[in-house]
C-alpha cells in the first residue's frame, strides 16, 4: 500500500454513526446532565456541511489538505484537497453502497464505505464513528468514556481503542460544537479543524 494512501486511510477513522453505548464519565451531575442534553439536541442533526483542513500522519509520512464534508441523512459526500492525495479525491455514498473518485486506476464502487476502503486500500477502518465524534458525541461503537475540560464541554473521548481530543469549541453555537479534533490509535494521528459549519 502507498504511503499516502496509507495516511489517508488513518485519517477516515476520523468518517461517518448514530445510537450510544455505555459511557463513562469523569465529573459530576452538573456535566453529566450537560453531556446528555447536547447528545439528545444533536442526536438527529444528519443534514449538515462543514469545511476545514486535515492533517494527519503514521508516524513516517504525513501531509495536509482542505476538505469539505456533507451529510443529508444517510447520504455523505467527503472531499479531500491537497498534498495527501496530490489531487482531488471524492468519497461518496448512502446506506445502498459507496464510490470512491479520484484516484487510480478509476471509480472504484462498494456496498458500503468502510468495505470500500477495505478493498481499495486493504485497510480495517472504522468509518462510520467520525459522523459522531465531529459532533462531540459517542459513536455506535464500544463503551466509551469521556472526561470535561474548564468549559464544561468534552475533553477527552476514548473508544474504539482511538483517543479523541477535543482542543477547541465553538461556544457561540447553541449547543457548542468542536472546531479542533485531534484523535490517535498510535502510530496514527488525525488532526481535523473545522472552519465553518452549516446546518441545514
Amino acid at each position: 500500500m502507498k504511503p499516502v494512501l496509507r495516511i489517508f486511510a488513518a485519517a477516515l477513522p476520523l468518517l461517518l454513526a448514530a445510537c450510544v453505548p455505555p459511557v463513562r464519565m469523569k465529573g459530576d451531575a452538573g456535566l453529566f446532565n450537560a453531556q446528555r442534553a447536547r447528545e439528545r439536541a444533536l442526536a438527529h442533526a444528519d443534514h449538515w456541511t462543514l469545511q476545514g483542513r486535515l492533517g494527519v500522519s503514521d508516524g513516517k509520512d504525513g501531509g495536509s489538505g482542505s476538505f469539505s464534508w456533507t451529510q443529508n441523512g444517510d447520504r455523505y459526500e467527503f472531499v479531500l484537497r491537497g498534498p495527501i492525495t496530490g489531487k482531488s479525491f471524492r468519497l461518496s455514498g448512502d446506506a445502498a453502497g459507496a464510490m470512491l473518485e479520484g484516484l487510480d486506476p478509476g471509480p472504484l464502487r462498494g456496498p458500503d464505505a468502510e468495505a470500500l476502503m477495505r478493498k481499495a486500500l486493504g485497510w480495517e477502518v472504522p468509518l462510520r464513528d467520525l459522523r459522531a465524534w465531529v459532533l462531540g458525541l459517542r459513536a455506535d461503537g464500544g463503551p466509551a468514556e469521556l472526561d470535561f475540560g474548564v468549559n464544561r464541554l468534552p475533553s477527552l473521548l476514548q473508544q474504539d481503542d482511538w483517543t479523541v481530543d477535543y482542543r477547541e469549541w465553538d461556544t457561540t453555537r447553541s449547543p457548542p460544537l468542536p472546531t479542533k479534533v485531534y484523535a490517535q490509535r498510535p502510530p496514527y494521528k488525525v488532526k481535523l479543524s473545522i472552519e465553518s459549519w452549516q446546518f441545514q
